[in-house]
């Protein structure tokens, strides 16, 4: 069973609970590491313990929600192993997978309905990586970090 880390901040928590469900009822184990509600927070308090998450192997993969996606995005990739994909569509979630092998993607609850949301997850989960030509570029990013 895949077990996927999620964060978030106030803006992304209606759309995390919708996605948890949903990946609950698909079999998944999820570890949340909030917020659980409302009310305003700081988007890397939640963020950044998820990512962490993923790059110590805790979790096998994670997503993270915000407004817009943008800042979760970013806190995650701070996080040495993560590569963190803003996806807004399909489409986005598919290249994230098969171009960059992200372990993690971001979505903004207010860009996107709660319905494509879930697309979005399933389409990155069930979407495999290409390899290739992009594991070149996948290495030069990991290289980076040693920089």
């Amino acid at each position: 069973m895949k077990k996927i880390a999620l964060g978030s901040d106030h803006a992304g928590f209606k759309i995390k609970e919708a996605i948890k469900n949903h990946l609950k009822s698909g079999g998944y184990e999820i570890v949340d590491f909030g917020t659980n509600s409302e009310e305003a927070v700081d988007y890397p308090d939640y963020c950044r313990p998820a990512a962490v998450s993923v790059a110590k192997g805790e979790s096998n993969c994670g997503i993270v929600f915000g407004g817009s996606g943008n800042g979760e995005a970013m806190v995650a990739n701070k996080v040495e192993g993560i590569r963190c994909g803003l996806c807004w569509n399909v489409e986005s979630a598919r290249l994230t997978k098969e171009h960059n092998d992200a372990n993690m993607i971001s979505i903004g609850g207010r860009m996107v309905s709660e319905i494509d949301g879930i697309k979005i997850v399933d389409t990155w989960l069930n979407t495999k990586f290409q390899g290739g030509r992009h594991q070149v570029r996948i290495d030069k990013i990991e290289k980076s970090f040693h920089n």
